[in-house]
């Protein structure tokens, strides 16, 4: 019986040291979690802003199908049929309830032009007929305007500081 009661005593004494130390434990990790939380700033000030950029607005989509692509050019070469070959930057992206819009972000300052399609049929081109007129919504950076051809890359082009720029380009169809 002394070994029982023994034992009980043991237990006893057992579980109170643990239910001690449970104690300071649950202490220690609440104090832990409260040092990180005041600690860490938050996530607004912690974070990085946002890289700059050319934030683009696409205007007069005339319908969702297909896909908007916008091309950024740095120079005049290739201006704004060889886009795949000269282009600086090319976004192609779905569009969502005729709205869209090409964000080209980490962009160093410069002049540049942009030339933007509306591929309906998604072939990767602006489709044209037998007299090479557009079939296709398609637009310019500072509204320069086709007329009996594209416009030169100095009519479309603008200067970016490396801050963030917002521009919107009108298709024409």
């Amino acid at each position: 019986m002394y070994d029982t009661l023994h034992d009980k005593k043991d237990a006893a004494i057992h579980l109170i040291k643990n239910r001690h130390m449970g104690i300071h434990w649950a202490v220690r990790c609440v104090a832990l979690v409260a040092v990180l939380v005041f600690a860490t700033p938050p996530a607004s000030a912690a974070s990085e802003p946002e890289c700059p950029g050319i934030h683009v607005d696409i205007l007069n989509i005339k319908n969702s199908t297909g896909t908007i692509g916008c091309a950024l050019f740095e120079s005049p070469e290739g201006f704004p049929f060889a886009f795949m070959r000269f282009a600086t930057h090319i976004i192609v992206l779905k569009i969502q309830d005729t709205q869209a819009r090409c964000d080209f972000v980490a962009i160093p300052p410069g002049t540049y032009a942009l030339g933007v399609i509306h591929d309906e049929n998604m072939n990767g081109e602006l489709d044209t007929n037998w007299l090479g007129v557009p079939k296709e919504g398609y637009g310019f950076s500072n509204e320069a305007k086709a007329t009996l051809g594209p416009p030169a890359f100095s009519a479309a082009a603008f200067s970016y500081g490396g801050q963030d720029m917002a521009l919107s380009i009108r298709l024409d169809y």
